[in-house]
C-alpha cells in the first residue's frame, strides 16, 4: 500500500497543510474535516481505507485549523470552498473522477464542490452534514458572536440553503452517515439532506446508532464501521483496470 506523503499549498496568503496517498486509478477521494477543532489527522485511517481500494486520496487542514496557517475567525464558507478547489486542482489528475467526503460544516462545502465539478463527482459521502443560508456563505466565522453566528442561529434559515438544491440535482452515488445521537445537527436538517439526495442520486443511508456527532473521530476509532462506510460509498464507482490497479 502507498505510504502517506505530506504536502503544503500556498493559497490566498495562507499555507495549507495536507497529506495524500495512492496514485491515479479508481478515483481521487477528498476528505474534508468539520469546523471548530477539526483537522486532517482524525481522517487518516479513513484515508488509508480508500487508498487500499485503489483510490488516490487526500486530506488537508482548512486555514486556521491543524497545521495550516491563518486565523479561524477569518475563515468563511466561501474561503473553505475556494481552498478545497485549489488543493484538489493542484493534487488530482484533471481527468480523475472525484469522490467527496465531508464532515459537519463540510456538508455545505461538498455541495459547493458538486456545483463546481458537476458530473466529474461520482460519489459523495456526508457525515452529520450541515447546510447554511445563502447569506452566510461570504461572512467570516468570527468569534461566535458576530454576523455569521447570527445568521446560522436564525430558526430555519438553513431551509434556503443552495446546498439542498445542489444535492437535489446530483445524480451520482451518495451515502449519508447518520449517528444515533447528534447534539449539533437538528434532525430536520438531516432529513432535508436525505430528501434532497433521494431525488436523483443513488442514495444510501448509513446508520451508526452508537455514534455521536463527531463521526471523523468515530471512524478513526472504529475500524469495522470505517471499512463498511468506504465499501458502501465506493459501490458502483469503477474499479481500476489491471494496469492501473493500486499496489497491494
Amino acid at each position: 500500500m502507498s505510504e502517506l506523503s505530506g504536502f503544503t499549498y500556498a493559497f490566498d496568503g495562507e499555507r495549507l497543510s495536507g497529506v495524500h496517498a495512492g496514485a491515479a486509478g479508481r478515483a481521487t477521494v477528498v476528505l474534508l474535516h468539520g469546523a471548530g477543532n477539526g483537522r486532517k489527522e482524525r481522517l487518516l485511517p479513513l484515508l488509508t481505507e480508500f487508498t487500499a481500494r485503489g483510490c488516490h486520496t487526500l486530506a488537508f487542514d482548512f486555514s486556521g485549523h491543524g497545521d495550516s496557517t491563518g486565523a479561524l475567525a477569518e475563515l468563511s464558507l466561501r474561503r473553505r470552498y475556494e481552498q478545497a478547489v485549489a488543493v484538489l486542482d493542484a493534487n488530482a489528475p484533471a481527468d480523475d473522477p472525484v469522490v467527496l467526503v465531508g464532515f459537519s460544516m463540510s456538508g455545505q462545502t461538498v455541495a459547493d464542490l458538486v456545483r463546481h465539478y458537476g458530473p466529474r463527482v461520482t460519489a459523495v459521502g456526508l457525515c452529520s452534514p450541515a447546510v447554511y443560508a445563502p447569506e452566510a456563505w461570504d461572512v467570516p466565522f468570527g468569534d461566535g458572536r458576530g454576523r455569521f453566528s447570527e445568521i446560522i442561529r436564525t430558526p430555519d434559515s438553513w431551509r434556503r440553503s443552495p446546498a439542498l438544491e445542489a444535492y437535489r440535482a446530483y445524480e451520482g452515488r451518495a451515502v449519508l452517515a447518520v449517528p444515533g445521537t447528534d447534539a449539533v445537527i437538528p434532525p430536520a436538517v438531516t432529513e432535508a439532506v436525505q430528501d434532497a439526495l433521494s431525488a436523483r442520486a443513488r442514495y444510501s443511508r448509513f446508520e451508526l446508532p452508537d455514534a455521536e456527532h463527531r463521526l471523523g473521530l468515530w471512524f478513526h476509532e472504529h475500524a469495522e464501521d470505517r471499512r463498511a462506510f468506504v465499501e458502501c460509498l465506493l459501490a458502483g464507482v469503477a474499479e481500476p483496470g489491471p494496469l492501473e490497479a493500486a499496489p497491494a
